[in-house]
């Protein structure tokens, strides 16, 4: 028998808020976070709006010192962390040394993140100062600031744990593969705790330069950037990016349980898939994702027909809205018409790896406290896009179960899913 997986904490670091309650509240109310982008002077560039995380201050989580050595990217996930533990229950006392020792076994304590780009602010100033001024000019901490498994690294060395530190680099599926991940290391043994989710900071130059040569990105409403994001409307034209980070404390039912912990919700399935189609548009038929779908709704020991809220991909694209909507009738058949569908990207933007792990806790506070989330900027409905996304306003009910899919570059697919903890 598979051991059941609960969540026993969460933290977030958003556009639309840098703790659980400003985010919930921001998803009740739909919200927008998205704005013009004050990282960096958009002079030249068509797109000039992103989900830029604000009022930001490591300090409040860490030590200045130590926070200098890390990219945002990094920063972000650690500040998500040290929330997701005090609201399990899980941190230590400072030491010595100011770190923060889990209160559990170290050694059963792991951590498994979603990522994507790593410390692309790093790179794109050393590589300036590498081309501007010769190798000798590049700051000495680029390797370990960059690379994207430095988040999951400095976490573990922040709150001494020494299980096993993962980092999961499938694209915009990276954090949902994360939490897949995390729930395999449970239900195996290998872990009582696990620390996962996803993070990401890819507003600068290079990556919105990069993503606007795909043409991926919203420019049409540049100048009303809280209604670019418009995810199953007809006139969509684009995703937009945000940053951030999304983590969830994962236990075992039997540790948390002992330890007399608050149990907010159960991770109860996961389904993962590849398309084998385009490195970056997904198979238009559906099936791929289709199939991650049906995967993870089996592995939590459900039918299609228990799922009552379904968070979407859903971001904002030509591509990906009608083929997501076709991927959702495959696996669900008539009952996708009967399900609540939204997608929160409209709200907080698309947080590339971290998606995965900003989505997946607003599937918790929708089970925890009874709502769906709305699709905002839903004023022209698509009409390949035919299911009842939740237009622009939020709706309240119970939800038993919730599940949370994400589409990433190269064709990856990930589902996770969720259940009201009986």
């Amino acid at each position: 028998m598979k051991k059941k997986v609960v969540v026993t904490g969460m933290g977030v670091i958003s556009c639309i808020g840098n703790s659980i309650e400003d985010f919930c509240a921001a998803l009740k109310e739909g919200k927008s976070g998205i704005g013009r982008i004050e990282s960096f002077d958009t002079a030249g560039f068509d797109v000039t709006i992103a989900g830029e995380v604000k009022n930001f201050d490591a300090s409040l989580w860490m030590d200045k010192k130590e926070a200098r050595k890390m990219a945002r990217f990094t920063q972000f996930a650690a500040a998500a962390t040290a929330q997701a533990l005090t609201d399990a229950g899980l941190m230590g006392d400072a030491d010595a040394e100011g770190k923060r020792p889990v209160k559990c076994e170290a050694e059963r304590t792991g951590i498994v993140l979603g990522n994507g780009i790593g410390g692309f602010e790093v790179v794109q100033e050393s590589m300036k100062k590498l081309f501007d001024s010769g190798p000798s000019r590049m700051p000495p901490l680029t390797i370990p600031m960059m690379i994207p498994n430095e988040a999951a690294g400095n976490i573990s060395m922040m709150f001494g744990t020494k299980g096993p530190a993962f980092t999961q680099i499938t694209a915009c599926a990276a954090g949902t593969d994360a939490l897949g991940q995390s729930l395999d290391l449970i239900r195996n043994g290998r872990c009582d705790v696990v620390i996962s989710g996803g993070t990401e900071s890819t507003i600068t130059q290079f990556a919105i330069g990069g993503f606007q040569m795909l043409k991926a990105l919203s420019t049409k409403r540049c100048g009303e950037p809280e209604k670019a994001s418009r995810p199953f409307d007809a006139d969509r034209d684009g995703f937009v990016i945000a940053e951030g980070a999304g983590i969830l404390i994962l236990e075992s039912e039997e540790h948390a349980k002992a330890r007399g912990a608050k149990i907010i919700a159960e991770l109860a399935g996961y389904g993962a898939t590849a398309d084998a189609y385009h490195i970056t548009a997904p198979d238009p038929s559906g099936n791929g994702g289709a199939n991650a779908v049906k995967n993870a709704i089996a592995d939590a020991g459900l039918k299609p027909e228990d799922i009552q809220y379904y968070n979407a991909h859903g971001t904002s694209t030509a591509i990906n809205d009608p083929t997501e909507t076709k991927m959702l009738k495959i696996a669900f058949g008539d009952h996708a018409y009967k399900m609540k569908v939204s997608s929160t990207k409209s709200i907080h933007g698309h947080n590339i790896a971290a998606a995965g792990g900003v989505e997946a806790i607003a599937c918790v506070l929708a089970i925890r406290d009874g709502f769906y989330p709305p699709t905002i900027n839903l004023d022209n409905p698509d009409p390949e896009c035919d299911l009842d996304y939740v237009a622009n306003k939020a709706q309240y009910g119970e939800i038993k179960a919730a599940a949370s899919g994400s589409l990433g570059f190269g064709g990856h697919n990930g589902v996770v899913v969720f259940k009201k903890y009986e």
